[in-house]
């Protein structure tokens, strides 16, 4: 099966928390990474998603280490919506 990873960055002007995090991240750019793969036998190419992954800390933080944290795309994207209202972080429970 063919595969793709397609990597984007996306911006927190505040704190926010994901509900695979037990503190909140700093605000900052980090580093999206959705995998998908090649839905086979149609007349077009489509792909579905398999995996979101999240690279912590934000870019420009100087650290060693780096993760990926699975992420579901709908809860990042409430947290971005939350972020752009300019509202307090989600709570870990949300």
């Amino acid at each position: 099966m063919t595969e793709r990873t397609t990597e984007s960055e996306i911006t927190f002007s505040h704190p926010f928390v994901l509900s695979s995090l037990v503190m909140p991240l700093d605000p900052g750019t980090y580093r999206l990474l959705v995998d998908e793969e090649l839905i086979e036998g149609l007349s077009f190419a489509a792909y579905k998603r398999t995996g979101t992954h999240l690279e912590i800390p934000a870019l420009g933080i100087d650290i060693g280490t780096r993760q990926l944290l699975l992420v579901h795309p709908h809860e990042l994207e409430a947290a971005l919506h939350k972020d752009a209202e300019g509202g307090e972080p989600l709570s870990v429970n949300a």
